[in-house]
């Protein structure tokens, strides 16, 4: 029961801290001597939009499926083999062609399974019934590809969301293909949801000149319109990309000094500068198109080659719209196209409903413990009660110190902490009274209630402090929120119960050395 002054100030200087690091929380300027560290509010206290949105995996299958069709066709040109008829299907997950002849189909087979290992191990070659050839994308590969696409596009939309200056977005998976996004008080989330549902996949490709392929584009052709109906129908470009958009490094929203409209400047990493260089050089007079997401923002003729890395867009923006498209090139073009599946509105009113009757719970359910405890206890029920709002205070400091985000379920882990931080201090209070019903003095009687009650608060403490860490690991949005509360609410009961509780209760001993004790 001895308390050193190193002990004890130590004890009294952590709490101190507690209450210090809370007091941001309870003003809107920050003091300098204070570290301005603040809980934020979820969507379900400040109010806000909620967006659940899909990968749209069979886009990503098909862009692979393209990307395997290019190396297909080096392989067997390489081999000098040929080929016809080629089709792309996503939904199949397979390309399939013909041989240029019946006895060229086993070179076509062999010529296809001597590509890298890297790439041949994400599909298999077969010949089929009608002498055609099927490349299959192997369901491992599309599953790993999913995975990897929900995680960078988890990053990507971060990314953006970031630019925009939303305030504490919370961005999660769910599933195999799916992105929760959490946006607390933005009450209107068309620009964002405008902004995640842009692919912004930039590309540069040269446009075919021959007015016949305007028609009828032949294989390696496509036909793409404008983004602007008004800059006139739609161009052949070529497939092959000449310069790709994911080599960018920066790109700005400026004005442009000729027209003085708006315009999106960017510039390429070293990559993307020789690329560019190297097309501009061989393809003076030609046209050469910038697609974004599949549709042509303009199609400039290159009058000299570009060498310097750095380039300008131009198509009719304004300053919103070129601020976004800038945007979206910085933080990177999504692996494959989001759609929004679910859209919820929390209005700000409906916030702070919540946060009243959180905080009324909260206030009634200390109350009534404190009534109890004082009832139950006497002064050393006080005593529980003053460790109780001590716990309250550090578990507040961690997470502002941390500045976690708190939810409705974190609100209802707070009070639950509080009903578990008294189970504590009643489990060494019975202690105590049995003790003293057994005949010992007062001082016996604390010492061995104290160290009778240690072992099981932890057990039971250690217990619970496990299971929470799992639904930590494992669950997600507020289930993670309810779990986090509890874990913090853990680590500083087993403080206040164990070292303050008992510090005041010593400290009123040594003072006044009782000949019986309050309980």
């Amino acid at each position: 029961m001895y308390y050193s002054r190193l002990k004890l100030a130590s004890v009294l200087g952590v709490c101190l801290l507690g209450l210090l690091l809370c007091l941001p929380n309870g003003m809107r300027k920050p003091l300098p001597s204070i570290p301005w560290r603040q809980i934020h509010l979820g969507l379900d206290l400040r109010g806000g939009s909620y967006l659940l949105m899909q990968v749209d995996l069979q886009s990503l299958t098909h862009d692979r499926l393209q990307t395997l069709s290019e190396n297909m066709r080096d392989a067997l040109l390489g081999a000098h083999l040929g080929y016809q008829n080629i089709t792309v299907d996503a939904a199949k997950a397979t390309i399939t062609f013909t041989p240029r002849s019946a006895a060229e189909a086993d070179a076509d087979v062999a010529a296809l399974n001597a590509l890298p290992r890297a790439v041949t191990n994400e599909f298999s070659v077969s010949k089929r019934e009608d002498g055609s050839i099927a490349l299959v994308l192997a369901p491992e590969s599309i599953r790993t590809r999913a995975r990897e696409a929900v995680t960078q596009s988890i990053e990507i939309v971060r990314r953006r969301i970031d630019g925009t200056g939303a305030v504490d977005p919370e961005i999660t998976r769910q599933g195999d293909d799916r992105i929760v996004v959490e946006l607390p008080g933005i009450s209107d989330p068309d620009r964002i949801k405008a902004l995640l549902g842009t692919t912004a996949k930039m590309s540069f490709h040269l446009v075919d000149a021959n007015p016949l392929h305007a028609t009828y584009p032949p294989q390696g052709v496509s036909l793409l319109q404008m983004a602007d109906p008004a800059d006139g129908g739609p161009l052949p470009v070529f497939d092959h990309v000449d310069v790709d958009g994911s080599d960018l490094t920066n790109a700005g929203a400026v004005i442009d000094q000729q027209s003085g409209k708006w315009a999106v400047s960017f510039s390429f990493d070293s990559i993307g500068t020789h690329a560019f260089a190297a097309v501009t050089q061989a393809n003076v007079g030609k046209r050469f198109a910038i697609v974004l997401d599949n549709k042509i923002i303009e199609a400039p003729v290159i009058m000299s080659p570009i060498t310097g890395g750095n380039g300008q867009i131009t198509g009719g923006f304004d300053a919103q719209k070129a601020t976004d498209l800038a945007l979206m090139l910085r933080a990177g073009a999504l692996p494959a196209p989001l759609s929004v599946i679910e859209q919820r509105s929390i209005g700000p009113s409906l916030g702070a409903d919540s946060i009243r009757a959180g905080m009324i719970s909260l206030a009634v359910g200390f109350v009534m413990v404190v009534v109890f405890m004082v009832l139950f206890y006497g002064r050393f029920g006080w005593y529980a009660d003053f460790a109780l709002l001590a716990n309250l205070v550090l578990m507040v400091a961690i997470l502002s110190l941390f500045e976690a985000t708190l939810t409705l379920p974190g609100m209802a882990g707070m009070l639950l902490t509080l009903g578990m931080a008294v189970d504590a201090n009643i489990l060494i209070n019975e202690r105590i009274r049995e003790e003293i019903g057994r005949g010992r003095t007062p001082l016996a009687a604390m010492q061995t209630g104290f160290e009778k009650a240690t072992s099981t608060i932890v057990d039971s403490n250690a217990t619970a402090l496990l299971a929470h860490v799992m639904l930590f690991v494992f669950g997600t949005g507020p289930v993670r929120g309810f779990a986090l509360t509890i874990t913090i609410g853990i680590v500083t009961t087993l403080f206040t119960t164990l070292l303050l509780s008992r510090m005041l209760m010593a400290r009123w001993y040594a003072r006044t050395r009782p000949t019986s004790l309050p309980v």
